[in-house]
């Protein structure tokens, strides 16, 4: 595997393609001089995310900047690997963005969103993150504190909101790529290309854990390539709107979880891979002789069944019943 096979690069052929994320910045020459526009073409729950929108662009450390207190635009003048010691622990409205140089966050530590809200992370190949901790870590211009151990997570998000994680490639972390947590909520990931994983997405601490009935999250235009064995994501409480992804594959399942949370497939391809053990789509975490599950939302609304995919749904049916869990009109799929 190589960089420039998993990289989103910014592309050469016509702006428009469809996607409303791309066409709201891309057709325009000048984007690098109008960075900030980014800030207004988020979409899903996370749309409210400014990120550092109304700071100044910074080119420093990368740990210098995600801690200051001030809304911060950060961007990168040349390609680099970065190989932290402990967590990357980020502060209020700020902005990691990638584009047009090859920045990887690698071989330790990585992301951790905790308690804040207002980040935009934005073209970053995050992978092969490991645990750390019990140290001290800075999370403010004044304050270094003691950080338990982590879980080796590519982003872990805990008890915080409007956060946007867009254009990224996760892959190969000790524990998920994404994790929200503990009241998280107003998150948009979008046009993520994740690989070689495991458990790739968890959203919500734990079925006894229902502050997280009021989580949403939109997942949309990402693909989920090659080695990823389940969780994309995995759901407890909370209302999940899962919209125009590619699925090319799992080996256990796609869509799961537990808890009652609401879920709304629209406009996904599902691609199942040639194992006739794993055509299901959907599973639900419940002992055998629970059918509570059959009461809960969960359905599938113009998705794309290839190769013998199939989603079994529950619950209502009703436009209604998944008000909580539609948060963008989903793009037409080609017949």
């Amino acid at each position: 595997m190589t960089r420039n096979t998993t990289r989103r690069q910014l592309g050469t052929g016509s702006c428009r393609t469809g996607n409303p994320i791309d066409d709201c910045w891309r057709c325009d020459p000048d984007w690098e001089s109008n960075r900030k526009v980014l800030a207004d073409c988020a979409i899903g729950f996370g749309r409210n995310a400014v990120g550092g929108r109304d700071g100044e662009n910074l080119r420093r450390t990368l740990r210098y900047g995600v801690v200051q207190d001030e809304p911060l635009w950060i961007i990168f003048d040349h390609d680099m690997v970065i190989n932290l010691e402990q967590e990357l622990v980020m502060n209020s409205y700020k902005t990691i963005d990638g584009r047009g140089h090859n920045v990887q966050i690698s071989n330790g530590p990585c992301i951790a969103i905790q308690n804040v809200s207002n980040i935009i992370i934005h073209n970053i190949y995050i992978h092969d993150c490991v645990p750390a901790g019990n140290a001290l870590v800075r999370n403010s211009p004044e304050l270094v504190g003691m950080r338990g151990k982590s879980d080796g997570d590519g982003i872990s998000i805990f008890a915080s909101r409007d956060l946007w994680i867009d254009h990224c490639t996760l892959a190969s972390c000790s524990d998920g790529l994404i994790d929200a947590v503990i009241g998280s909520t107003a998150i948009t990931i979008s046009n993520n290309y994740m690989l070689h994983h495991n458990e790739v997405m968890l959203m919500g601490h734990s079925d006894d854990y229902v502050d997280d009935k009021n989580m949403q999250v939109t997942i949309a235009f990402n693909f989920f390539g090659e080695g990823l064995v389940q969780r994309m994501p995995r759901c407890r409480h909370g209302y999940f709107h899962i919209v125009n992804n590619v699925y090319a594959g799992w080996e256990m399942y796609a869509i799961g979880g537990s808890a009652n949370p609401t879920i709304n497939s629209q406009g996904n391809v599902f691609i199942a891979a040639d194992n006739d053990r794993t055509k299901e789509v959907t599973k639900r975490e419940t002992t055998a002789e629970n059918s509570e599950w059959k009461s809960w939302n969960w359905r599938s609304d113009r998705d794309l069944m290839l190769n013998g995919a199939f989603f079994t749904p529950s619950g209502q049916d009703s436009a209604s019943s998944y008000s909580k869990a539609s948060s963008m009109v989903a793009r037409q799929l080609p017949c």
